[in-house]
């Protein structure tokens, strides 16, 4: 168990030393039937996503993934970071609030994943915390697949309805296997 930080003002100062800090998740390996369940999921039906002719007269090699592919990574990589390194946050009561994407390039099976997360930004307002993350999302040759930008807004030594906590669990998506992690 991790010691909790639960005074905004520790939290603060901990968070403020924090800035810059990385946070990397390597070895996440796009497969044709990820790609094929993601894009069920979300309902993008391009045959690129899920027929290797289509793919193959865009000019790629094999399927290529939808956009938004790249979060399933960046989900995985910023819940780590909240996991190891910054503390007094319950994840259940954190609020995805803005995200922005650049996409370098499609997102292909064989592709192994890497993602980079930067504590850009932090700031308490109202008894809120906003924190905004730079990830970066490299291939197996270190070049770029995407650049996201992540703010999440918290609040520190706040307490869940355990009931509430319970609903919450029982419709959010299980826990995916989470590749290794490093600490920079």
């Amino acid at each position: 168990m991790r010691d909790t930080v639960t005074r905004p003002t520790e939290v603060a100062a901990l968070m403020a030393g924090l800035i810059g800090h990385h946070h990397r998740v390597t070895g996440y390996e796009v497969g044709r039937e990820k790609i094929r369940e993601y894009a069920r999921a979300i309902q993008d039906r391009h045959p690129a996503h899920c027929r290797e002719d289509a793919a193959a007269a865009l000019g790629y090699d094999g399927l290529i993934a939808p956009v938004t592919f790249v979060s399933i990574l960046g989900s995985l990589a910023i819940e780590e970071l909240f996991v190891r390194v910054l503390v007094g946050y319950d994840l259940s009561q954190m609020m995805h609030t803005d995200q922005q994407l650049i996409l370098h390039r499609p997102v292909q099976v064989g592709d192994r994943l890497d993602c980079d997360v930067c504590l850009e930004s932090f700031r308490q307002m109202g008894g809120t915390d906003i924190i905004v993350t730079m990830n970066l999302i490299t291939d197996q040759h270190e070049e770029p697949v995407a650049t996201t930008r992540t703010t999440l807004i918290a609040r520190t030594g706040g307490v869940a309805d355990p009931e509430l906590a319970r609903a919450v669990a029982a419709v959010m998506m299980h826990k995916a296997p989470t590749p290794p992690a490093t600490t920079r």
